[in-house]
């Protein structure tokens, strides 16, 4: 090959990899291997020190509501359902964009996405965890759980098979498991890595306990990558599927303006939209106190910008939608409920909501406010805030159903708003010990989307 065409496609690479400083194999080993090599700063010993302290603080308040019940949260009458579940239908959503980075868009063959996949992949298992814990402690008898567990049905389980509740517990059981899966799947070779280059024995130990015996054989390297594809395959439709579960939970009711059919493409949607926010979120801090802005380089940011301005504006057209349909429909109640979510006692939610998600997020028209980085991050935070306040806005719709004598105001209480900030506790601790233990960057599939991975790069045919 000549030297032109070597440029040529070095440039190629480049330019579809959008990596900085020309990086190489050894590069990204030692690059990504040392921040779990090296023993942590002190900067994460205190991010953890106050994720563990939140935690603490989550589990402390579950076992004061195990022991005294829901009514120390504010539900009341009509509203049945208030934090937990806004909480449950936020972690979910949160947990989507792992999937989309490392399923669909690997199966898109997009390259971009091989630097803030593994970080995406562990946020989606980590959000999910949190996402289930919200509706064990919202169903009251905690102990009576196992009857929504796929157990044998001998012994008259399942009182209501149709229950949303079992639907939860399939859906996103299974979303887990792929998802837990798929993350490990992909972390073999780079435990193999860490386990080669480990200089204690524990560490290798574990790590060859964990890489399965991985040597880096073409046999293995087959097997690989079609477990890959399979899992890729397989976790695809749950992008789709989960969410829209989620959705029916609200759409089964009589409640007005939920049991519509906008449902669930409209939750997949925004399921998406937060979800990119928080991995955009995590990666930009990331990537400062690690020094890894060469791998997370603002044009891989600004491929997740534009993903976040597709969704969001189709969060926007579903709002818009809602209300047409509302309309149109020539349903007072459904009227009502629209216009008593705009301009009703929780109108300051709703466009909050608005703002938020439909508004800031049209700030991505402009290659400016994509490639900066203090706007990437203050929208991507931006962005989680208008997505709980959406799931807030549609459960809060309870307070004035059918019976104007049962309206009542929802004012959540310590308890709630504690669970809640718990609840994040539980995220950043997972989360920092899985960047103090496990590689934050797939490097093998970073490596294999390099220039030198071409097997014409720097010489002849």
């Amino acid at each position: 090959m000549s030297s032109n065409n070597k440029d040529l496609t070095d440039l190629k690479f480049q330019d579809e990899l959008l990596f900085a400083g020309n990086p190489t194999f050894g590069s990204v080993t030692e690059d990504v291997s040392k921040v779990v090599e090296t023993k942590p700063g002190q900067l994460w010993y205190v991010l953890f020190g106050i994720s563990v302290s939140l935690t603490l603080m989550l589990f402390s308040m579950i076992g004061y509501l195990f022991w005294e019940g829901t009514g120390i949260w504010g539900l009341n009458n009509p509203v049945g359902w208030g934090w937990a579940i806004v909480n449950f239908v936020f972690w979910v959503g949160i947990g989507h964009a792992g999937t989309l980075i490392s399923a669909v868009l690997f199966l898109l063959r997009q390259r971009w996405r091989t630097s803030i996949n593994r970080f995406a992949e562990a946020m989606t298992i980590f959000a999910v965890i949190c996402a289930l814990l919200f509706p064990t402690i919202h169903v009251g008898r905690v102990w009576l759980l196992y009857w929504v567990l796929p157990l044998p049905n001998q012994m008259e389980m399942w009182p209501n098979f149709r229950s949303p509740l079992l639907w939860d517990t399939f859906a996103v059981g299974t979303y887990f498991t792929c998802s837990l899966l798929f993350w490990y799947v992909g972390l073999i070779p780079d435990l193999a890595t860490l386990r080669d280059r480990a200089k204690d024995k524990w560490g290798k130990l574990l790590y060859g306990i964990f890489s399965l015996g991985w040597r880096g054989g073409n046999r293995q390297w087959q097997h690989y990558e079609l477990a890959y594809l399979v899992l890729a395959g397989i976790s695809t439709p749950l992008v789709l599927s989960v969410h829209s579960i989620v959705s029916t939970d609200f759409a089964t009711s009589l409640v007005p303006g939920w049991h519509t059919t906008i449902f669930p493409p409209y939750f997949v949607a925004g399921a998406i939209f937060s979800g990119f926010a928080m991995v955009m979120t995590l990666a930009l801090i990331a990537r400062k106190v690690y020094n890894l802005e060469h791998i997370f380089t603002p044009k891989v940011l600004e491929r997740m910008s534009w993903v976040m301005l597709l969704t969001g504006s189709m969060v926007g057209y579903a709002y818009s939608m809602e209300f047409f349909i509302a309309w149109y429909s020539g349903n007072e109640y459904e009227r009502f409920a629209f216009i008593n979510r705009a301009f009703g006692p929780y109108a300051w939610a709703y466009w909050i909501m608005i703002t938020c998600n439909v508004i800031s997020p049209q700030l991505f028209w402009f290659k400016k406010f994509r490639t900066s980085i203090p706007i990437l991050f203050i929208i991507s935070i931006v962005v989680n805030i208008g997505m709980w306040f959406e799931r807030f806005v549609i459960v809060m719709t309870l307070s004035r159903d059918y019976l104007p004598s049962s309206w009542d105001y929802y004012s959540p209480t310590i308890y709630d708003i504690g669970i809640f900030i718990g609840s994040f506790g539980l995220l950043f601790t997972l989360f920092l010990l899985f960047l103090r233990f496990l590689p934050m960057v797939a490097m093998a599939e970073v490596k294999g989307v390099l220039p030198e991975a071409d097997p014409h790069h720097g010489g002849s045919h």
